[in-house]
């Protein structure tokens, strides 16, 4: 690692830390640490939100999968910018409009108690509890990648990369709260961004053209060029792979940190000019990471690199930026796989420790506590938590893309039915929403663990698709055991037309 490149380095971590510096003045009580007091913009709602959810598989985990498996894995981005956009049409104005009625919720827990009027606190304390086990560990997924990028930069030790970068983290976080991770979230957008835009340009520069870069894929490996992945289109569009590979946006409707974007806008009319922004952000960066995978497979054919992408796949782009740029160039593009890795970390905390803060200690310990007492209850909260999630990620060898594809079924089939369902249908009651949200996250983690005892048919099926269909269905019939309250109906009610007055 040379001097220049530690130095860009060194002035971007500490532009992230006098955000948070910043934003800590301006962090007054509780609703300001965890939803910053609901007052985004439209641009940093769309790109904070676009960031947050990215994180470092974008960088690390997309390339990956292309290098290691061709054009057949590009479906995972079709199923994420489709599954992306409907959640900002479908989800996103609605969820905006209902947690403010429904008592001015500042997190899900908090919305899904006021929602289904639960006295009993249950369904509070179950969804919090889905939210600590699965963000305990997408958390460790990105302190993985930050480390595999401080490993392969400045050439440490993977415990010591793994430390430093989650103390990077944690501090601007535990500094700043959600004002800090949402504008840090606009800087490291627009940084990655510009780093999936310049990176594949220069590298097909470098090998001459796309049809150049086909070519050669197709020499090397002719399935790796084929979008069906060498099948005939009925064979690839009807098999399990695809439907798993598209089932990845269902995942959207359960994502408690980008959901909480959605919660922090100013208004419906903020929602909508972030969703332009957002989905403009995610198809040029998701093109651009795709683009640098398959790049890749033709770039390091033969050269001393390949051994170590045989081993790790995921270190194309990082590989990539060290060979083709000046050191001043990498070390900008370097630091933009470090800003994915944060932009998400960071709101994933932030988010795991308002659920300790809102629906554990509020509820259970000191009702009475004072909006300065649980700011500081939320930011040893995030210490713990990331000290957790650290501990796990201890596993050098554990893929970034296997951690995240874990934690977003379980979130995806825990939440998504609930959340969509809880918004569209008037009907669904506390019983529905229960049995939805276990019944989702038990299949996820059973099917995780007993898929490869069931079949090979499990094996490739992702844990995402049993757990939606199991939880919805769950949903509809555990429903129809309660009948919803009046109060209930005429708050669906109000939110559908204060929807229809705010288009």
């Amino acid at each position: 690692m040379s001097t220049a490149t530690l130095v860009t380095f060194i002035i971007y971590l500490v532009g992230m830390l006098g955000i948070g510096v910043w934003a800590y003045f301006r962090t007054r009580n509780l609703s300001d640490y965890i939803l910053g007091g609901r007052k985004l913009g439209g641009l940093v709602t769309g790109l904070s939100a676009s960031a947050s959810d990215m994180s470092g598989w974008l960088l690390l985990g997309v390339p990956g999968a292309i290098y290691a498996g061709g054009l057949g894995e590009m479906w995972i981005a079709v199923g994420l910018v489709i599954g992306a956009y409907f959640n900002w049409r479908i989800t996103a104005p609605r969820l905006r409009i209902y947690t403010e009625q429904a008592n001015n919720s500042i997190t899900l827990p908090e919305y899904f108690t006021h929602r289904f009027e639960d006295r009993s606190s249950i369904i509070r304390v179950i969804s919090a509890l889905v939210i600590l086990v699965f963000f305990t560990v997408y958390v460790a997924s990105g302190l993985t990648a930050g480390a595999k990028l401080f490993e392969a930069s400045f050439e440490l030790d993977y415990t010591i990369a793994l430390v430093i970068g989650a103390l990077v983290i944690v501090s601007y976080t535990f500094i700043g709260g959600f004002l800090a991770v949402s504008w840090t979230d606009v800087v490291q957008g627009l940084l990655m961004a510009a780093a999936l835009i310049v990176a594949p340009i220069v590298m097909v520069i470098e090998l001459g053209s796309l049809t150049e870069v086909n070519n050669g894929v197709s020499a090397l490996n002719p399935t790796f060029s084929s979008w069906l992945a060498g099948k005939s289109a009925s064979e690839f569009f009807l098999s399990i792979s695809f439907f798993s590979l598209m089932a990845w946006g269902l995942g959207y409707y359960g994502q408690p940190h980008l959901l909480a974007r959605f919660m922090a806008a100013k208004s419906v009319k903020e929602v909508h000019s972030g969703r332009r922004i957002a989905m403009s952000w995610m198809v040029i960066s998701m093109l651009g990471a795709l683009l640098v995978g398959y790049c890749g497979i033709v770039f390091f054919a033969g050269s001393e690199w390949q051994a170590v992408l045989l081993e790790d796949s995921e270190k194309v782009f990082i590989l990539a930026t060290q060979v083709l740029f000046n050191e001043w160039i990498a070390g900008f593009l370097l630091a933009a796989i470090l800003a994915a890795v944060m932009s998400t970390v960071d709101s994933q905390l932030l988010v795991t420790s308002s659920a300790v803060t809102e629906d554990f200690y509020r509820v259970f310990f000191r009702r009475e506590a004072s909006d300065g007492e649980l700011v500081w209850v939320g930011r040893l909260a995030v210490l713990v938590i990331a000290l957790i999630a650290t501990l796990i990620a201890l596993d050098k060898d554990a893929k970034v893309l296997s951690l995240v594809s874990n934690a977003w079924a379980g979130f995806g089939a825990a939440f998504g039915p609930v959340i969509v369902m809880s918004l569209v249908w008037k009907n669904m009651t506390r019983n529905g929403a229960l049995a939805g949200m276990i019944t989702g996250a038990l299949t996820v983690i059973l099917w995780i663990v007993f898929k490869a005892d069931i079949g090979p048919w499990a094996a490739s099926t992702y844990e995402m698709i049993p757990g939606v269909i199991l939880s919805t269905v769950a949903i509809f019939i555990a429903s129809k055991t309660q009948v919803p309250s009046i109060t209930m109906l005429e708050r669906h009610q109000q939110v559908q037309q204060q929807l229809r007055s705010a288009k």
